[in-house]
This record gives C-alpha cells, structure tokens and sequence, in this order.
C-alpha cells in the first residue's frame, strides 16, 4: 500500500514539467525577448563620430593647436588643412591625418600631432527610469552607469535587460544588454516595464 509521502511524491511529478512551461510562456511574454544580445562594445577602441567634441594639439606650433566638433557629415573643418573625415577614426588614427594634411599643406615639415576628446557624444535614456533624458558618456560607462545617470530604475524596471538602438558603420541596430554590458556613445536605451 503506498503510503502519504510516495503518494505526495507522485502527486508532484509534473511540477517542473508544468514550471518549465509556465516560465517558457512567461519568457516569451517578457519585453525584449526577440531581441539579440548586443555584441560587446569596447571601450578601449573608441570611435569617434558625429557631436563628438576633440582638441587636436601641435607640440611647439601652438597656432594649430584647438578644439573642434565633430561635424554632421563626420568631419572636422581643420584651419589651412581642411575638411578632415574624423568620423570612425581612432584619435590616433585622426592625428596622423592631421598630420599627413598639414605636410601636404606645406605647413609643417614634421608635425607632432596628438588628439583627445573633450566631450563625448550622448547617451539616451528613456522608459523606466526617475529622470529620462540624454547624459554625457563617460570612458567605461556600463548599463548600470547609464541608468544611475538618470536617476535609477522606477519601482515599475525590468532590470535585467534593457533595449538598445546603436549606430554601426553607418546603420541602425537594435539589440538588448545586460547591466554590466557597456554602452556607447550615442546609445539610445529603453528601460522595459515589467509586466510580472
């Protein structure tokens, strides 16, 4: 005769199965789940792009020494050497540029060319956060880095993913990252509503 625990036991067998279920339909109800991971940003490899703010500085030929915006085409108006693509270029790679325009120019015979960025472009936080709005990225900024910007999550978050629109190589992709996951300059991220 079976006794109470082996009949409890028997009983309950299809608790994970129904448990599994459950979660899957949850899972597939839950914002953001058709969405890919976002491939991993960076930081170290900074790019720079459009609204971008750099100081290009000449050693010993402080005349072309300045700052200057990263314009809406990419480029940067460079005095005597030009419109300069800037857009997609590393500073490194931007100041080799300046370098090779201004020994074209006949400005300088051997210029010693550094570039760095001033202010960076934006990050856009919008959905469930206390203060949606655009915030000023900084070098190693995560998800988490972001959302505290505007003011941390409302008592309404999903906090384990959140949506982002990047721009790569010319074109829009939309994907989601985790907290820890960073962000890059010029980010638009939304913060999901949870629904459970």
């Amino acid at each position: 005769m079976p006794t109470t625990c082996s009949r409890t036991r028997r009983a309950t067998n299809w608790l994970p199965a129904f448990t599994g279920v459950i979660g899957g339909l949850l899972a597939g109800c839950s914002p953001g789940w058709d969405l890919h991971h976002m491939p991993p940003y960076d930081p170290g490899q900074y790019r720079l792009g459009v609204d971008d703010e750099i100081r290009v500085m000449t050693y010993e030929q402080d005349q072309f020494t300045s700052d200057f915006r990263v314009d809406s085409s990419g480029k940067v108006a460079f005095p005597v050497a030009g419109s300069l693509q800037a857009e997609g270029l590393t500073t490194d790679e931007f100041a080799a540029e300046v370098t090779k325009a201004l020994q074209s120019a006949r400005m300088l015979r051997d210029p010693n060319i550094s570039v760095e960025v001033t202010a960076y472009r934006l990050v856009a936080v919008l959905g469930e956060v206390a203060k949606p709005g655009q915030y000023p990225y900084q070098p190693g900024m995560t998800l988490l880095t972001a959302i505290a910007a505007g003011g941390g999550f409302t008592y309404r978050a999903l906090e384990t993913r959140a949506y982002v629109a990047r721009q790569e190589n010319g074109h829009t992709v939309v994907g989601y990252l985790k907290p820890y996951d960073y962000v890059k300059p010029g980010d638009v991220i939304k913060i999901y509503e949870r629904h459970f």
